[in-house]
């Protein structure tokens, strides 16, 4: 089993200082959306927005001050700050996993001047280091694919892949042709329930629904799950693909908001050409179904039926490696400073 090892350091850096939710947040949501903002979309322009609501809403923080180690927003972390200016962020999230308590790394950034004199590293070395101390189980984060430079740093300090997830996103289109194929697309049955549900789990794994809150009973058939919608207002939209005879996928559209949709495919992952055609027959359907929502979210597993969901019409925004440290695995080694 491999070690983590974490320097234990007399100080910290003069320039590196935990983060101070008083009057930090504004200016740390200035940074991410600077280092992020060629590849934000809707849900993290939001999120930065919310950060810059937060840090200006003396009631939240003061509420926060107390909650800072419980809830799931970035109050938690470390910057780097030189010339009364922040240039680097690491938050640190908590979460809770089947009880188990488990932190995030999230937000590194460094702004593109100060960037290449190891700021990124020593920032989410001292993170690691904090969700130690706070008897963490297990330290996650996510990094893009497409930037090998920082997932390069994430297993030199210990990480390792977990999975890889994808997001899509669509504009509805209700001109859109029907597809000439031989799937059929009909409402999910109940009788579908056994085998979906089977292929929800492989495609949306248990092992990051901590952090996505993945729950599929709002798509489960009865009276229950109808009457559970109903209450909540939940408009859940389910198609499944037949061809002869034989189901090949299902999709599910549950609302986010009030314009946009959040659709959860289930296939059995076998890249077969009748299941790229069954995954491209479901998605353009919703996508002239859906008219009334102003787009549509797909997160699915990286690397999986590319072609067919970029067929019809999706295009990629990001793939995310999810990467884990195991806290039994973190040992101690002290440095120089």
């Amino acid at each position: 089993m491999t070690t983590i090892t974490l320097p234990v350091k007399a100080k910290d850096h003069p320039h590196m200082r935990p983060l101070n939710m008083l009057r930090d947040l504004s200016k740390v949501a200035d940074l991410i959306e600077l280092c992020f903002s060629n590849t934000m979309d809707n849900d993290g322009q939001r999120y930065v927005n919310d950060m810059r609501k937060a840090g200006g809403d003396e009631g939240f923080l003061r509420w926060a001050n107390y909650v800072a180690e419980t809830t799931s927003m970035p109050l938690m972390g470390y910057v780097w700050e030189e010339d009364n200016r922040i240039v680097g962020n690491a938050s640190l999230i908590p979460f809770r996993d089947k009880g188990k308590r488990v932190h995030l790394i999230a937000n590194v950034a460094v702004h593109p001047d100060h960037r290449r004199r190891g700021i990124a590293r020593a920032l989410t070395e001292r993170t690691m280091q904090h969700a130690r101390e706070k008897n963490t189980t297990a330290l996650w984060l996510h990094v893009r694919d497409d930037n090998p430079g920082a997932v390069k740093l994430y297993a030199d300090l210990g990480f390792h892949e977990i999975t890889r997830r994808s997001a899509w996103i669509a504009t509805p289109d209700s001109t859109l042709p029907a597809l000439d194929s031989d799937i059929h697309i009909v409402p999910r049955h109940a009788d579908f329930w056994t085998q979906q549900q089977d292929w929800l789990r492989r495609v949306y794994p248990d092992v990051i629904a901590w952090y996505h809150h993945w729950g599929f009973h709002s798509l489960r058939p009865g009276f229950w799950a109808w009457l559970s919608n109903l209450f909540t207002d939940s408009e859940i939209a389910q198609w499944a693909a037949i061809q002869n005879g034989e189901l090949a996928a299902t999709l599910s559209s549950a609302p986010r908001g009030t314009r946009l949709a959040s659709l959860f495919l289930a296939a059995a992952g076998e890249s077969t050409v009748r299941e790229a055609e069954a995954v491209k027959s479901l998605l353009v359907h919703a996508r002239r179904a859906l008219r009334h929502h102003s787009s549509l979210s797909l997160d699915f597993p990286g690397g999986e039926l590319t072609d067919a969901i970029a067929s019809a019409g999706f295009k990629l925004r990001r793939t995310l490696i999810w990467m884990r440290a195991d806290a039994t695995q973190l040992s101690l080694s002290r440095i120089k400073t």
